[in-house]
């Protein structure tokens, strides 16, 4: 699958905690994609049952702010994020060795 460098982003930050359930504007300020992108990506993710997507459990009044969409990566989606994620870092060339972090990749 060939990625666009939001969607490589938003993979990069499920498989950087792959026990975090991730929430849209948690990945909007991890990532700096913006709604209008990355809401579309995550239903695509779901799709392609990539992520897992479901309703927060809490009480809404005790915390204070209404429920989350929660969104954890399927066994499914690790396999082919890291295939996805490597393919899109090798179709841009070899990293300089100063980026950091593309090693993970």
């Amino acid at each position: 699958m060939e990625l666009s460098k939001s969607s490589a982003k938003v993979l990069r930050a499920f498989l950087d905690d792959l026990d975090k359930e991730q929430y849209g504007f948690g990945l909007m300020r991890s990532t700096r994609v913006k709604s209008g992108s990355l809401y579309p990506i995550l239903e695509r993710f779901e799709r392609l049952r990539w992520i897992e997507g479901y309703g927060e459990s809490i009480d809404e009044d005790a915390k204070g702010r209404p429920r989350r969409r929660l969104y954890r990566l399927t066994a499914l989606g690790e396999r082919e994020a890291r295939k996805a994620v490597a393919e899109f870092y090798r179709d841009v060339g070899r990293a300089p060795v100063w980026v950091p972090g593309i090693e993970k990749a």
